[in-house]
């Protein structure tokens, strides 16, 4: 199998050494290009037609650029593998139409029910022609007992409010939030990932300002900002200690938030990343927090719940 590298973008699950998935298959590893931190699909191609794996697999954890499904496709088409695309993190955005669809063009597309498509925990699998079948057989009765019934249930709630005007206008707006809060951190000197965004993430380079990706994870939780620390393209280290924090929008979207708010969430990171150490400064960065979300509740007429 091919994946993505974990430190350029891909996922734990794609074939890394700590992960299950590289005892059970031999995988290859393509990086990103490091000077435009986005995918070299002629190098992908590359170590395609030399590696000659079974299947491709295309998405990412930690990738804030769109994918091109069409070359991936070409390239796996090109020397008879099999395409599997992973979009756990962007299948809200692909539900609502908002950025292109990899279903057309994969053997198999695999996705989780929350982070952008807002529903419960859980996944689905779709599948091309015969594969569908072999996979039904291979979870049940292969590796699985009685189904979760209620998880279904939950599912088919998450795709039916998938089908609404409101979650189609979050998902929109998740994506220009996303760019606002991109360009709202630059403009603070932050260093964004690729240089920007063109879905919910926002990859930021903390090590530019001289912290440790998990220091600003932490500090950002402290004061109720909940963000990750995250390798990017340029860190020679393992994780726990990486030079990135990785931003989505999602939730922000969802309350109601728009550009004006995704200001003050830049201007409030600044405040709490410029002096982690300083008690009295975090007190009111967390305060400040405390009042963004009091104006933007959870369940409100600024959401879906009313819509």
């Amino acid at each position: 199998m091919l994946a993505m590298s974990l430190p350029h973008g891909g996922h734990l699950s794609h074939g890394h050494s700590a992960s299950i998935t590289s005892r059970c298959f031999e995988f290859a590893h393509y990086p990103v290009d490091l000077k435009t931190e986005q995918i070299d699909y002629d190098r992908v191609e590359k170590i395609a037609q030399t590696f000659r794996p079974r299947m491709i697999v295309t998405g990412a954890s930690a990738y804030p650029r769109l994918i091109d499904y069409d070359r991936m496709a070409n390239i796996a088409g090109g020397i008879d593998a099999y395409l599997m695309a992973d979009m756990a993190h962007i299948a809200g955005l692909v539900a609502a139409e908002v950025i292109p669809s990899p279903v057309p063009l994969c053997d198999v597309v695999t996705f989780t029910c929350y982070k952008t498509l807002m529903g419960g925990r859980g996944g689905v699998i779709l599948a091309k022609g015969p594969h569908g079948a072999k996979i039904d057989r291979t979870i049940f009765p292969g590796s699985q007992g009685t189904s979760p019934v209620n998880a279904i249930a939950a599912k088919a709630m998450t795709f039916k409010q998938a089908m609404t005007p409101a979650f189609r206008r979050i998902q929109a707006q998740t994506i220009a939030n996303a760019t606002h809060l991109a360009a709202d951190l630059q403009a603070r000197g932050f260093r964004i990932v690729t240089g920007g965004t063109e879905n919910h993430q926002v990859i930021v380079d903390v090590g530019s300002q001289g912290l440790e990706g998990g220091l600003a994870e932490r500090t950002l939780e402290a004061v109720g900002i909940i963000a990750n620390r995250n390798a990017i393209p340029s860190d020679a280290t393992t994780p726990p200690s990486v030079s990135g924090v990785r931003l989505g929008t999602s939730a922000l979207s969802a309350r109601g938030m728009g550009k004006s708010e995704m200001k003050r969430v830049a201007e409030l990171i600044e405040a709490a990343l410029g002096d982690p150490e300083d008690p009295q400064r975090l007190a009111g960065v967390a305060s400040a927090v405390r009042q963004l979300c009091a104006e933007f509740p959870i369940y409100s007429e600024k959401g879906m719940t009313n819509e």
